[in-house]
């Protein structure tokens, strides 16, 4: 597993790419497998904002795209002065996969932790039926 001062600073790596010229708040995210690869997403605003795609989501869909679906860890870097969780639609989307994620988030010197489960202690589920894979 990575440390974390090196996962943070490729989190701010990836962060400077972001797309954010209506909220001006960059966010980078690096989504960590159980096997300690990682992934990375940036967010990509646009002027529909319902369209916007946060990087949490960015860094899963490209870990999907990987062929990876167990995950550890998920560091997210942001702009501002307080560290933030994940938004609630990326929590929704994040429990489908790995629902006892720890999430690390860094803004300036604000630096917060929590478990998926305590954001999002009841997420929507649907009973898989026969066919269907996680």
């Amino acid at each position: 597993m990575a440390g974390i001062e090196e996962v943070l600073a490729r989190a701010r790596e990836v962060q400077r790419r972001a797309y954010a010229p209506y909220s001006d708040f960059r966010v980078g995210a690096i989504l960590e497998t159980q096997d300690g690869v990682l992934h990375s997403g940036c967010n990509v605003e646009n002027a529909s904002l319902g369209l916007t795609l946060c990087a949490e989501r960015g860094a899963l869909a490209a870990a999907i795209a990987a062929g990876d679906r167990a995950f550890r860890r998920l560091v997210l870097v942001t702009d501002g002065k307080e560290a933030v969780p994940p938004c609630g639609a990326c929590r929704e989307v994040l429990a489908e996969f790995c629902p006892d994620l720890h999430i690390v988030a860094s803004a300036g010197e604000s630096r917060r932790e929590w478990t998926l489960e305590e954001l999002l202690p009841r997420p929507f589920q649907l009973k898989k039926s026969k066919g269907m894979t996680p």
